[in-house]
């Protein structure tokens, strides 16, 4: 299937889906078509059954996402209820698809580009990454993509990153002492390191690796014994299926532990 704003690719070998943000000339902000066509890819991901992980990554060498495209209209509805948040389209999670997915960040990473990053299950960024939230130094209230954020960094880091909006740059260094980032390497190595994280996840059951992703998710919108209650029934259902496909399917580790 072609789309306009990004691209999908399937190593059935490997068991890995790569999605490429694809607007390098407008630093692939997402307008309205790539939202539309994100929720159409993360549903043919999600129902694909040789597809057991995912890579997110972005076209280009100057930015990971510059967020929503303000030079072209979003088209909300005239009626302001009816008006939707446009990372509903752009989150794996608002699509209940729940295989892991690994985020490959070079650039600039801005605004609206932290939906992409902030249900992602493994981040990595090249050394040229950076990341900041333009929103207050253009006037607007930076109140939606914080939500996530705080999950990844804190109160605290969040706040900082939403206040200072386009006079502070958070360096890759930065990014992963705070945690933003799990792991950072030289540019030419993100896309092959991304896709060997994502290879090695897919190797696994992916009974295990699925129910892994939901089961910690949802758990972050409930009490702690609540989730742990909810989470308890998740194993009792996943662990049989899980270990049926170990044998199943022959799946085992991709290669040799690797030390982080």
């Amino acid at each position: 299937m072609n789309f306009e704003t990004v691209l999908l690719d399937v190593d059935a070998t490997d068991r890995v889906a790569t999605i490429t943000l694809n607007r390098p000339e407008r630093l692939n902000a997402f307008n309205r078509t790539m939202c539309e066509e994100m929720a159409e890819v993360w549903r043919i991901v999600k129902f694909d059954d040789a597809v057991h992980a995912v890579v997110l990554r972005a076209a280009g060498d100057r930015a990971f996402s510059a967020g929503l495209d303000i030079k072209s209209s979003y088209g909300q509805p005239d009626n302001v209820w009816n008006h939707e948040d446009p990372g509903e389209k752009l989150s794996p999670k608002w699509q209940k698809m729940w295989k892991p997915v690994v985020c490959a960040v070079q650039g600039m990473c801005t605004a609206g580009a932290f939906y992409f990053i902030n249900e992602a299950d493994v981040v990595v960024c090249s050394t040229d990454a950076t990341f900041f939230d333009s929103h207050v130094t253009a006037g607007l209230v930076c109140a939606l993509e914080p939500i996530g954020l705080m999950r990844r960094v804190g109160l605290g880091e969040t706040l900082r990153i939403a206040l200072m909006g386009n006079d502070e740059r958070v360096s890759a260094e930065t990014a992963l002492r705070i945690g933003l980032v799990t792991e950072v390497v030289e540019r030419d190595a993100l896309w092959a390191r991304a896709h060997e994280i994502a290879a090695g996840i897919a190797a696994k059951p992916p009974s295990a690796t699925q129910g892994t992703v939901k089961a910690i998710w949802e758990s972050l919108d409930k009490p702690y014994r609540a989730a742990l209650e909810q989470n308890l029934i998740y194993t009792r259902l996943g662990n049989p299926l899980g270990q049926a496909e170990l044998g199943a399917h022959g799946n085992g580790p991709a290669a040799q532990p690797r030390i982080r």
